[in-house]
């Protein structure tokens, strides 16, 4: 069972808290807008994780059939649990399965900059129909600012996280995270060198602040425990690859800490202290036609 990513990188709580609070129906309308497809026909998410953008390409687009593909095990075993109405399976991006001209929509989530761009660009081409619209997401520099309660780790996190950085820098590069960086400039280029026409770039804002008083209490929670899922999840993944640096007692103790730091957060919510922490995501979006 290949589970590197889910086992080594990012966990299943932290893309799946991530991605559903970033394809909220909250900011539905800005998809539809940029994305201006229409709501019919077969769409392929490449990269799908353990499925949040498939979820949302459900519920925006309920006329047109999904397919969401990853090459991790355990995430598409977690998105088809959580929704069994939707097409999940193992794939590799490289080597897509499905017959030429399959696809009316290809629709790819911070999953571009892994890959080896001709194969990569290659496969969502030979996939699409002709006329088929190519949608490339990519995560570009935002906001983040943490409350002070998250933001101040103790000596003991500082040294623990300091202790195994170099070891998570050693899975990232045998995992090819983020191998073929391109900047706003380079990633239309690319498109356009590997054969689609009317590219098109747009740019959308997510404002994940618990604090605006539009949100509601459950959303100020989501996002606040998002943050708390990914903390947990990365000392977790310290057992897989640094379990001769870091013991179990240790990281039991640093969860503990992070749920202490994040529990204190929510209580500053929930007494009305506002601590105007903030993530705002910028999600450039590239679209091309076949």
């Amino acid at each position: 069972m290949n589970s590197d990513w889910s086992k080594y990188i990012q966990g299943i709580n932290t893309l799946y808290c991530s991605r559903s609070l970033r394809f909220s129906d909250m900011f539905r309308e800005k998809y539809l807008n940029a994305f201006g497809i229409e709501n019919k026909g077969r769409f392929l998410e490449t990269g799908c994780g353990p499925g949040a953008l498939a979820e949302a390409l459900h519920r925006w687009y309920p006329a047109a059939e999904i397919t969401g593909v990853d090459r991790d095990e355990a995430f598409i075993e977690f998105a088809k649990r959580k929704a069994p109405e939707i097409r999940f399976q193992v794939e590799d991006a490289t080597a897509l399965s499905f017959p030429d001209d399959s696809f009316d929509v290809t629709i790819s989530n911070t999953v571009a900059e892994h890959i080896e761009p001709s194969k990569f660009y290659g496969e969502q081409y030979r996939v699409l129909k002709k006329g088929g619209v190519c949608l490339v997401l990519s995560s570009r520099r935002g906001i983040k600012i943490n409350a002070p309660c998250v933001e101040e780790l103790s000596d003991f996190e500082l040294e623990i996280w300091e202790r195994a950085s170099l070891r998570r820098e050693e899975y990232n590069k045998k995992a090819g995270v983020c191998l073929y960086p391109m900047n706003e400039r380079e990633i239309p280029l690319c498109m356009e060198k590997y054969g689609f026409h009317h590219v098109s770039t747009e740019y959308i804002t997510v404002n994940l602040t618990p604090d605006e008083p539009f949100y509601s209490r459950e959303t100020a929670q989501a996002m606040i425990n998002s943050d708390r899922e990914c903390d947990l999840e990365g000392a977790d993944t310290l057992r897989e690859i640094a379990a001769d640096i870091v013991s179990e007692k240790e990281t039991a103790e640093l969860k503990r800490l992070i749920n202490q730091r994040y529990d204190k957060r929510l209580q500053l919510y929930d007494s009305g202290i506002k601590q105007w922490d903030t993530d705002i995501l910028m999600i450039m979006i590239v679209k091309g036609v076949k």
